[in-house]
């Protein structure tokens, strides 16, 4: 029940202005203001990005911006500093101690506060522990971890001591898990007995006892006790959190490293099938999560923030750990699942404790819509001053049901485009000064030099679609693939001179707003007609009976490839052949007769997702194709949705 919510009638040519209250007290208030400092960063960034470090604490200053001889980039070399120091030491030296830092629910309701000093005490100790334990510099701890404070000062404390940090999102299995300990050769591992999720625990300690056989890298396993369920201890190997943390002061002094110091290493999934583990490092990532949170949430010392990723991902790491706490601000951080026990989970949250900015993804935001508004009625969300997406391309009534139904119709929404790789938001409105419209991530942030290029290397006209570049080095970018250079030049640096090819495709409209189409290898060929899936999806979720849509390729003799759509439908739509046909022709207007799907499946359970709600079309294409699906399902949320499907297509 948003005060004063106004419905703001919506489509894919709205565009919607900042309001002239939240623009007057944002950080960039102007179009005027945002391309001035725009300009300077691309033609001036050694004076653009000293400026931005300044703000955060050098134990010794650099001696150069930037040093790049593409495709290897030193940015701030010949400085020292310590993430950590800046994250939490900083704010309580500057009088925020007593502030609260994180403020955390779990699944079941238990609740906890870590003000900044608080956290800093955790933090020191477990900083302590793994020295204690025989970690070193540059040595590397894999983190397996629930959604719980203590995640967080993991990574902390690996940064404290010069540790690189490589998390597995606890919703992998041991196979995945006893790769990355191979290919990262970590010499400890934190983990916890177990994590909540929608009612049940997930064995997390089992898991890493089967990823661990075999292995002699790992010398010591650090385990929370968060769930109480039964696991085994290995003696001289397995130590309980809370024990060692007993044993050590909660006083810790930290070093400076160096600005290449290497931070951590998060692995992504690979065309080859092999994961590739980005690997990022510490000064030039500190000021580019730092400064992506200040100015796109417009971080303003009294916000509560909320990001509902997972710390295994990319965006819990800027976006929970880093830039958050680098920025001072209050963050909330939950456990488990959106819709438990009710799809009213996050509204409640919302209301509770006052939440200013709010984080999430397209994907969730969709569940939401098909859960039905009775879920959102029941709260006041009018705490709310900022909404952002995150993770894929939103569409156009997602986008639209957000900014009414979750923002009032007052709530700005950036819509941002970034990667693992990239290591900090790329593409993004700035909320105090940047029109937005639904489909777009409108603008490329400050040092983002972002072009959309045909196979020949020329730019895309406007409303020409092509490969979206970033021609210049930003500070935040990945540094290489941990082992492998050749690889790490192969996947991102082939394709165009000196450029970094982030593997998307794009257009820009004639204001220049950059819509992103979706992964290259995302964008089917019919017909000599280049389609990209995100959009006949986004086609899709437009029509009134469909909740949720996934696009896929299909082999075709005579087309090249042919398009197959897989649909839940919202609850008071029945699937029938008659909906299918209105569902083609719909598309067929949206996008243009070569659109039309050759086949529409409807999938009533559901569609195949990871637990942080990414699709596997992978699981999709295979089923398709063959008819069954055989390849890996250990990150799924829920098995039992392929089994529908399997049965679908052959009735």
């Amino acid at each position: 029940m948003s005060k004063k919510a106004s419905f703001v009638e919506i489509d894919e040519n709205t565009e919607i202005k900042p309001s002239k209250a939240f623009s007057k007290y944002a950080r960039v208030s102007s179009m005027a203001q945002y391309k001035r400092m725009h300009a300077e960063s691309i033609e001036k960034p050694h004076l653009f990005w000293a400026r931005e470090a300044k703000e955060l604490k050098w134990q010794k200053k650099w001696d150069k911006v930037l040093n790049w001889e593409a495709p290897y980039a030193e940015w701030f070399k010949g400085g020292k500093l310590n993430v950590c120091e800046n994250a939490v030491d900083r704010h309580v030296e500057e009088g925020r101690g007593n502030k609260a830092a994180i403020i955390w629910e779990g699944e079941p309701g238990d609740k906890r506060i870590l003000t900044y000093q608080q956290l800093q005490r955790e933090v020191c100790r477990m900083a302590n522990v793994l020295t204690n334990q025989g970690v070193k510099p540059k040595d590397c701890v894999l983190i397996y971890m629930p959604m719980v404070p203590e995640a967080t000062i993991a990574m902390l404390a690996c940064a404290r001591i010069g540790a690189v940090h490589s998390i597995v999102f606890g919703g992998f299995s041991s196979e995945s898990i006893k790769d990355r300990l191979e290919d990262s050769k970590a010499v400890a591992v934190i983990t916890a007995d177990g994590s909540w999720r929608r009612g049940s625990v997930v064995p997390l300690k089992d898991n890493m006892d089967e990823a661990l056989k075999g292995n002699k890298d790992v010398k010591s396993v650090i385990v929370l006790k968060r769930c109480e369920n039964d696991v085994k201890m290995k003696k001289g190997r397995d130590f309980w959190w809370h024990k060692q943390t007993a044993k050590v002061p909660a006083k810790h002094t930290p070093k400076g490293f160096s600005a290449e110091h290497p931070l951590f290493i998060l692995y992504t999934s690979g065309s080859t099938g092999k994961p590739k583990g980005i690997l990022h490092t510490s000064g030039g990532y500190m000021v580019g999560t730092y400064t992506t949170c200040k100015y796109i949430f417009d971080m303003q010392e009294d916000d509560v923030y909320w990001c509902t990723a997972d710390v295994g991902w990319i965006t819990g790491h800027s976006y929970i750990t880093y830039g958050p706490l680098l920025n001072g601000v209050t963050q909330i951080m939950y456990e488990g699942g959106p819709n438990y026990p009710d799809w009213g989970r996050f509204w409640s949250i919302i209301e509770e404790y006052g939440v200013t900015i709010f984080y999430t993804a397209p994907t969730a935001i969709r569940a939401f819509i098909k859960a039905g508004d009775e879920f959102v009625d029941k709260y006041d969300l009018s705490s709310l001053r900022l909404l952002g997406t995150v993770g894929e391309p939103i569409n156009p009534a997602a986008w639209a049901w957000y900014y009414n139904k979750i923002g009032g119709g007052r709530c700005p929404i950036v819509d941002t485009w970034w990667q693992t790789e990239t290591g900090a938001i790329m593409i993004s409105p700035l909320p105090g000064c940047t029109p937005i419209k639904p489909g777009t991530a409108t603008l490329p942030f400050f040092g983002v030099d972002a072009a959309i290029l045909d196979e020949e290397g020329n730019e895309c006209k406007p409303d020409q679609p092509g490969r979206l570049v970033i021609r210049k080095p930003w500070p935040s970018m990945l540094r290489t693939i941990y082992g492998d250079k050749k690889r790490y030049k192969d996947t991102y640096w082939s394709d165009y001179d000196g450029m970094y090819t982030a593997g998307d495709g794009a257009k820009k409209d004639k204001k220049g707003n950059v819509y992103i189409i979706g992964r290259l290898d995302d964008v089917l060929n019919v017909s000599g007609h280049r389609l990209g899936t995100a959009e006949i999806e986004s086609a899709l979720v437009a029509h009134p009976a469909v909740a949720e849509a996934a696009v896929i390729g299909k082999p075709h003799e005579i087309k090249g490839e042919s398009i197959v759509c897989f649909v839940t439908l919202k609850g008071d739509y029945k699937e029938t052949d008659e909906l299918k046909t209105e569902l083609r022709n719909h598309i067929g207007k949206v996008i243009g007769a070569i659109a039309k799907p050759d086949a529409i499946h409807f999938a009533p359970a559901g569609l195949p997702k990871t637990r942080s709600g990414k699709i596997m079309r992978r699981l999709l294409k295979e089923l398709v194709n063959t008819g069954k699906v055989t390849g890996n399902v250990t990150t799924l949320e829920d098995s039992k949705v392929i089994d529908a499907l399997e049965k679908s297509l052959k009735g």
